[in-house]
């Protein structure tokens, strides 16, 4: 099955922290929105993301304005819901808003898994990994969480 996703900057960040940005060449076709391509051009554009795929797009909805999300994490839920795309965050937030509007979410946990599901990573790594991603970056994760993403490997298996 083909996946078509948008990306905010979330998952590019933490990704990139724990040198795993190479996942998101799992996802078959990747958009990315100039705000969010932006965003992270002001704080440096991470290491590896030159390597992966993706197409820089811009929106032409602007019926997505909630105060809590900020002009990236709007921008990519749009670009989801004119694209009928998987939007990845790890903003709650965003997937709130993700989830009212009938939005299929994915944060960097999610992004592991699909490593997984791929045969780019056995259980061991993706579970590690899932792990590092709480511990080593910037991105909030409760261990409830993660239990929650190892659990997913388990009962998915590999399904390449």
């Amino acid at each position: 099955m083909s996946l078509v996703a948008v990306a905010d900057a979330g998952p590019i960040i933490h990704l990139a922290e724990i040198e795993s940005l190479a996942l998101l060449a799992e996802v078959d076709q990747l958009y990315l929105p100039e705000v969010v391509y932006d965003e992270l051009e002001v704080g440096g554009l991470p290491d590896g993301l030159d390597s992966i795929e993706y197409e820089l797009v811009t929106t032409t909805m602007t019926c997505i304005e909630d105060e809590e999300l900020d002009p990236g994490e709007a921008s990519a839920l749009a670009v989801s819901k004119e694209r009928d795309a998987v939007l990845l965050t790890d903003d709650l937030a965003a997937r709130e808003v993700a989830a009212q509007t009938g939005v299929e979410v994915h944060g960097s946990i999610g992004v592991i898994a699909l490593g997984h599901s791929r045969g780019r990573l056995d259980r061991d790594e993706a579970a590690s990994l899932m792990r590092t991603l709480q511990r080593e970056t910037s991105l909030f994760v409760t261990d409830a969480v993660v239990r929650r993403g190892i659990e997913l490997l388990d009962e998915r298996g590999r399904t390449t």
